[in-house]
């Protein structure tokens, strides 16, 4: 930690952190099998920034964004965090994955630097945090619990496996939903981690069939749920499959096809609905982009920020950071927000989504 902060002071002297302009970054994965997911929360942060420079900037001063790829690596993320402190950012919106943020948290504390994630959804990353370390989403342990209640009580007797792809996200979502499902007396049949990036899952399918999986719990990403259920739907499995948030996004039908009709998954209930983000969706739909995701998360995290520093009339991360988390209700695209102690959003509440014909749309009450 000495040898950190050396190397952040002696950024700081070289006049790394010097610049007229307020600097946003937003990190996650710009290429690759996850870019979609990147590219929500970097529509969304610019977005966001283009339309605060349009009222005037951040107490006066113009907003720039700086895109960054981690490809979701803790390790690269660290160098991108190093990168990002020579370049004198004030935020960072993001990271996209929460292995990600936590690794790279320590290097945007001993910065002065503030995150406001918008999709990191692991606990630790706001409960091992410091000052720096907030998110305008909520965390797995609520969505996972969430999910393995309302299971465990409309699929009374049927078979449940759980799987996750071992990524911070992935295992925390699944380990909650197991939790949940556990205390309601149910017990799954089969508990593995899977390998992501594969082409083929067939060892894993070919277990979950032997043990006559019914429903089907995946903490992991689009990109394999897809490939996971399309092959078991090959050998005539009917398993009903739900994930986490994970699974919204184009990816799981481009990749499921018609084997992904009626898969379930959880998120926030769609901010799309909200009168206060009509207008924001109105100009995303202009530019004929579907604000799904995390996008309108990342707009409001760059929202968040601006109204924290216009009321302490300062760009100090750490004071920013006391305001938001002093119960102070932010007007977002999200509605109004408000973040606790720790930096996590009080009272997050959450839907189901359910998969149809190629879309995805808010299903109330539980299927």
């Amino acid at each position: 930690m000495r040898i950190l902060a050396k190397f952040i002071l002696a950024l700081m002297l070289l006049g790394g952190t010097a610049h007229a302009e307020i600097i946003v970054a937003t990190v996650g994965p710009m290429k690759g099998q996850y870019a979609a997911l990147g590219e929500q929360i970097r529509r969304g942060a610019e977005l966001a920034i283009s339309d605060i420079n349009a009222a005037g900037g951040i107490n006066g001063q113009h907003v720039t964004l700086d895109v960054q790829d981690d490809n979701c690596d803790p390790r690269l993320a660290v160098e991108v965090a190093k990168l990002l402190v020579t370049k004198g950012a004030n935020l960072i919106v993001g990271h996209y994955c929460s292995g990600s943020s936590i690794s790279a948290a320590r290097i945007y504390e001993a910065a002065g630097i503030l995150m406001l994630s918008p999709a990191s959804t692991n606990p630790k990353f706001t409960d091992e945090g410091s000052w720096n370390t907030n998110r305008v989403c909520g965390r797995d342990d609520a969505q996972g619990s969430f999910a393995g209640r309302a299971i465990a009580k409309a699929y009374v007797g049927k078979s449940i496996g759980i799987i996750n792809d071992g990524s911070p996200a992935g295992a925390s979502l699944a380990r909650e939903f197991k939790t949940a499902l556990n205390a309601a007396g149910v017990k799954e049949t089969v508990l593995e981690t899977y390998k992501p990036g594969l082409n083929d899952y067939n060892d894993l399918v070919q277990k979950l069939l032997s043990a006559n999986v019914d429903i089907l719990y995946i903490g992991g990403f689009a990109g394999e749920a897809g490939t996971i259920l399309r092959q078991m739907r090959e050998l005539a499995s009917n398993v009903l499959v739900v994930g986490g948030d994970g699974l919204l996004t184009d990816q799981f039908w481009s990749t499921a096809g018609t084997a992904g009709e009626g898969t379930l998954a959880t998120f926030a209930a769609d901010p799309q609905k909200l009168e206060a983000a009509r207008a924001v969706v109105a100009e995303f739909k202009t530019a004929n982009y579907n604000p799904e995701g995390y996008t309108l998360h990342a707009y409001a995290a760059v929202q968040a920020y601006g109204q924290a520093a216009a009321s302490v009339k300062s760009l100090d991360g750490k004071t920013i950071s006391q305001w938001l988390r002093a119960s102070n209700n932010l007007a977002t695209v999200l509605g109004p927000l408000s973040l606790d102690v720790k930096g996590d959003v009080r009272n997050p509440a959450y839907a189901w989504y359910k998969w149809s014909a190629g879309k995805f749309t808010e299903v109330q009450p539980f299927p």
